[in-house]
């Protein structure tokens, strides 16, 4: 746990895959409460770029900048628009990129932000604060669209029920703090054996929603590898199945351990173009059981890291 009482995931885990090297320049797409920074910074005298698009982590990264004078250079905006902000900063090539993908603790800890079904707060859910907040979608979005959301982003199997009673709720008035919505959703989904909130599908998928959040893991994942010198590595911490699909399906093609096409294809006549990368993690690594108990946040982790093995381009 650092200072600040946020408890970063799989640490170890991380600095092990990306391997900091002295006098090599990184990316931290994903800044939060700059635990993965600090680590970063302190394993090895590099430069690290730091990206956030709540403002309010790149303030709270002021502190660290002050640490490692020179070395720590915070950036406002999006990790998928990294290649733009980074050509703004004059920077064109790294040598390992981390990302930490979902809402930070930060972000659930603060009522006021309404990520949180535990707090009573606004129903806000945005990380950067621009754009429709999650009231907004919840109550102008059509019933369909609303149970589609549900049920593709948080893998809600009683979407249509939950959307039913909202709907029937903002006919009354609109809902607009958190804790509104989550009586609504627990009213109608049973409690079950798992111990999760009923309420905590339906909050990821519209966090999800209204972040853009696979979106952005897509971009970033596209414009990550085009960064990356000979010997750099991608490191990315997912916490949930969504996520970790793009991740490994990405990482899968990139190392080129996609299956060939049937040789009765005609595409199996092209040669294979030999992969610029290596999948360090055939499969994802998982939290030890002792930092689960200490942290249940990181009970979901999942940890994928890819290495480029020689420059030039991207994959397609």
């Amino acid at each position: 746990m650092n200072n600040t009482g946020h408890i970063p995931v799989m640490l170890g885990e991380v600095l092990a895959q990306l391997a900091p090297q002295p006098d090599k320049i990184y990316l931290d797409g994903t800044f939060g409460g700059g635990s993965y920074a600090k680590a970063i910074l302190s394993t090895a005298p590099c430069t690290l770029h730091a990206i956030d698009r709540d403002p309010g982590a790149i303030a709270r990264g002021a502190a660290l900048a002050v640490r490692f004078p020179g070395k720590l250079r915070l950036i406002h905006g999006r990790f998928g628009d990294m290649l733009a902000l980074l050509a703004e900063a004059g920077v064109t090539a790294l040598d390992g990129i981390v990302l930490d993908l979902g809402v930070s603790s930060f972000q659930l800890d603060e009522a006021e932000r309404g990520f949180s079904f535990r707090a009573d707060g606004p129903l806000d859910m945005r990380m950067d604060r621009c754009g429709p907040s999650a009231a907004d979608i919840v109550n102008t979005l059509g019933e369909r669209d609303l149970a589609d959301i549900l049920y593709e982003l948080g893998e809600e199997r009683l979407s249509r029920r939950i959307v039913r009673a909202i709907v029937m709720a903002r006919a009354e008035a609109p809902i607009t703090t958190t804790l509104q919505l989550a009586g609504i959703i627990r009213a109608v989904v049973p409690k079950d054996g798992s111990g999760l909130d009923p309420a905590t599908r339906s909050f990821q998928a519209l966090r999800i929603h209204v972040n853009d959040e696979l979106g952005e893991i897509t971009r970033a994942l596209e414009q990550a590898i085009h960064l990356l010198n000979p010997g750099g590595r991608l490191v990315v911490v997912c916490f949930h199945s969504l996520e970790d699909r793009i991740v490994k399906r990405f990482m899968l093609h990139a190392s080129g351990r996609t299956p060939a096409p049937s040789r009765h294809d005609p595409r199996s006549l092209a040669l294979r173009q030999t992969a610029r990368f290596h999948l360090l993690t055939p499969k994802a690594l998982r939290p030890h059981s002792a930092e689960t108990q200490a942290n249940p946040r990181a009970r979901s982790a999942r940890l994928r890291a890819l290495e480029c093995i020689t420059g030039g381009g991207g994959v397609a």
